[in-house]
């Protein structure tokens, strides 16, 4: 779906940004330039963000345990 019609960005393109590191609307801002026109798609944008950020660190954690072994 297109969250910026300003700018034509999608919220593929912000989960892959997330995915890539960015972790604030400000670095989306200055990457792909989400919500630098008219700002309609800030509240969006944001939420996508936001939610991606706690799915990645939800499935790290959840990866990166491993069992401890204690002898």
């Amino acid at each position: 779906m297109i969250v910026c019609v300003c700018n034509n960005i999608s919220d593929r393109e912000i989960r892959q940004a997330v995915e890539l590191g960015l972790t604030s609307m400000d670095e989306l801002r200055r990457d792909l330039g989400v919500s630098t026109c008219c700002g309609q798609c800030f509240a969006c944008a944001e939420e996508i963000l936001k939610e991606h950020l706690a799915a990645t660190a939800e499935i790290q954690e959840t990866v990166l345990k491993r069992p401890v072994f204690s002898n």
